[in-house]
């Protein structure tokens, strides 16, 4: 058994209409294009529009199988079972016992809800016989599953008729219902997975009731032969495709998609990649040196990328670009310090010093996250003991309530605070921000050094205060810690944008000269989370929040592989280790590019044509972190998403490799294959 799904479990009203639904679950189901062995049924009402586009996609033939839900006396909404042809009832027993149904008040139930099937099958039909399913491959589609309990009664008619292989294929499910169901059938494709799941219609923005002269209709639409020609979506993309060798675009194609924009966000579809660090790196480079930029914010937590930010401007104690990296030690070290990252902090060291002979502006670099709450406050407090030493006293006796509650384990003090097994310190860090930034004198008052140190100190200061709000969420829901570390890292990107317009090295008067920065995050960070399913239930990403602040002023790219290898980790806080990637899924993002034979290309979301269209529509795509787990990869790397609407540009690698890290061991060094590969899950 395989399952196609995606990996979170967001609501998101993702569909236009029924028909919209059903061309998505084709592009997921496209394996089965031109496979004369394979039927497709829709259980109406709701589910004939979808099954229609699906068999029409994949030139397959349709048919009706009529379910009908045995609705609880009194209330016929409430489902206690399913009744489907030849007689097959699925009841749920549990439901059956909590009413104290009896078996005549079932009988009752049943035999009206025969009569209406009965009648809908002969409505439907015509006087036409069902096709027969013996040895062909079923795909059971409807418009949504809420408890199953209607597909499990269609699975029960199916196999009486001694199918080879049932896929079931739905647009929204909730996770319980496409687990269990996928547990008992040959394929199961959701391709949403709303969580909580109130009802199928709210993943629809038309869930118009479907009429019995709209399915006649349909059913006596041929599906098969000129139906819907087969749209080659490679074609398209290769259509639309810019080369771009080493994931590195054209200069001018650079120069028209960035702009005048002051924010550019570059995102990567898995942390541990070789080629999306060097044409990371390559693209950012080429910004600094022809557009002026003059900052690098990185998915870093903020006191370590100083200790960089100081060896770019020549000052702290590291002599070279490795030392200064040595600040990331909080797993996964690998994402800063790796071989490209250094070459690049090398480059980027030549770079500053010649700009200072040359009376220029010098980049800095810098973090944006906030996992470090010990090591802020350890900043926080040696900043106040050389300004004000009173003050130091006061911020190491409020910031040692983590000394008393889990010592310098963030998860573990969160855990505490939110279950009410320990002492929460929110009171005292707030106290703490608010005491620094009133004891503290103006930064527009000070001189460059002593205005960068002060503003050092208030962004430590306040990646402990929402470190601290992050580690109580965590254990609250995976939406709210979510939130607080990307509004924290755009409230960080806006805070730097105005350091550096106050901090002399752009003035207000030359308004050529504002502050521009490039950001360095995940994929899942830089795009925009309104075009993926993982929005709708509230979730926000930094792309997003610097869009909606900024406008036109910023763009986006994203990342994108096939295969090949990648740096990860198989559990938190594990040893590095070079994973195999699996082949992208059938049907995903991923492999539609993968399918265009180019090795290295560019596509312009920002330019309307076909490719955009096409990747307007929902498809799966893969995000890798930190933690791959090959074996489950489905359930574990893939959600849903509108690339089209996600990026401004996406650049594919359809081959890459993993990131060297700088202390590498013998399990990176040796690579891994999954014992599961290529069936396990």
């Amino acid at each position: 058994m395989s399952s196609t799904r995606a990996k979170d479990d967001a609501p998101q009203t993702i569909f236009r209409d029924r028909h919209e639904a059903g061309r998505t679950l084709a592009a997921l189901l496209d394996h089965y294009r031109g496979d004369p062995g394979v039927l497709v049924l829709g259980l109406p009402r709701g589910g004939i529009p979808v099954a229609w586009e699906v068999a029409a996609a994949l030139d397959a033939p349709l048919d009706a199988l009529v379910v009908r839900k045995l609705g609880a006396p009194g209330n016929p909404e409430f489902a206690i079972g399913a009744l489907s042809a030849g007689g097959h009832v699925v009841l749920n027993d549990d439901l059956v016992r909590a009413l104290r149904l009896t078996a005549d008040q079932i009988r009752t139930i049943t035999r009206e809800e025969a009569e209406e099937l009965h009648r809908r099958e002969a409505a439907y039909r015509a006087g036409r016989a069902p096709i027969d399913v013996a040895g062909r491959t079923v795909i059971l589609v409807d418009d949504g599953l809420a408890t199953g309990a209607s597909m499990f009664a269609a699975l029960e008619a199916i196999r009486a008729g001694e199918p080879k292989r049932i896929v079931v294929a739905v647009p929204a499910a909730p996770e319980s219902t496409c687990r269990e169901l996928g547990a008992s059938v040959d394929e199961m494709v959701c391709a949403t997975i709303p969580a909580p799941f109130r009802a199928v219609g709210e993943s629809f923005w038309d869930f118009t009731q479907v009429t019995d002269d709209q399915v006649r209709a349909l059913l006596a639409m041929s599906t098969t032969g000129t139906a819907v020609p087969p749209t080659d979506a490679a074609a398209t993309i290769r259509a639309a495709a810019i080369e771009a060798p080493g994931g590195v675009p054209p200069e001018a194609v650079l120069d028209d998609l960035i702009g005048d924009a002051k924010i550019v966000l570059i995102g990567e579809s898995t942390h541990g990649t070789h080629e999306f660090y060097a044409a990371r790196a390559a693209i950012t480079r080429w910004l600094i040196e022809r557009k002026g930029f003059t900052a690098v914010a990185v998915e870093g937590d903020w006191p370590a990328a100083y200790r960089v930010n100081r060896y770019l401007h020549g000052s702290g104690d590291d002599t070279t670009a490795a030392e200064s990296l040595r600040g990331f030690e909080r797993f996964p070290a690998w994402i800063w310090r790796n071989t490209v990252v250094r070459e690049f902090i090398t480059w980027l060291r030549a770079h500053n010093d010649e700009q200072v002979r040359n009376d220029r502006p010098r980049t800095g670099f810098y973090g944006l996250d906030l996992y470090s709450l010990h090591r802020s406050m350890h900043e926080v407090v040696g900043f106040l003991e050389h300004t004000n030493p009173l003050a130091a006293q006061r911020a190491k006796a409020r910031y040692g309530c983590f000394d008393q509650v889990a010592g310098d384990d963030g998860q573990a003090y969160g855990f505490a605070a939110a279950f009410g097994a320990g002492r929460s310190c929110e009171a005292q860090v707030l106290w703490q921000l608010l005491d620094l930034q009133r004891s503290s004198p103006g930064i527009a008052e000070l001189p460059p050094m002593e205005a960068d140190d002060q503003f050092d100190a208030f962004r430590n200061a306040w990646s402990v205060r929402n470190a601290e709000t992050y580690y109580r969420a965590m254990f609250s829901d995976r939406v709210s810690s979510w939130n607080v570390r990307d509004r924290h890292m755009a409230d960080t990107l806006d805070a730097l944008l105005s350091h550096l317009y106050r901090g002399g090295v752009q003035t207000p008067s030359d308004s050529g000269n504002n502050p521009r920065i490039v950001v360095w995050a995940h994929n899942s960070h830089v795009g925009n989370a309104r075009a993926t399913e993982l929005g709708s239930d509230g979730q926000l990403s930094l792309g997003q929040l610097v869009r909606e602040r900024h406008g036109v002023h910023c763009r986006s790219l994203g990342f994108s592989t096939c295969t090949g290898t990648v740096t990860a980790a198989e559990d938190w806080g594990g040893p590095a280790v070079q994973e195999n990637v699996r082949a992208a899924l059938p049907s995903s993002v991923e492999a539609v590019l993968h399918d265009t034979g180019v090795a290295q290309f560019l596509l312009r979301m920002d330019v309307p044509g076909d490719a955009v269209e096409l990747l307007r529509q929902p498809r799966l795509q893969r995000a890798i972190g930190v933690i791959y787990r090959p074996g489950t990869e489905r359930q574990n790397h893939y959600f849903h998403t509108r690339p089209a609407d996600q990026f401004d540009a996406l650049i594919h690698i359809d081959r890459t490799t993993a990131v060297e890290p700088l202390e590498t061991a013998g399990q990176w060094l040796e690579g891994t294959t999954p014992e599961t590969y290529p069936s396990g899950l």
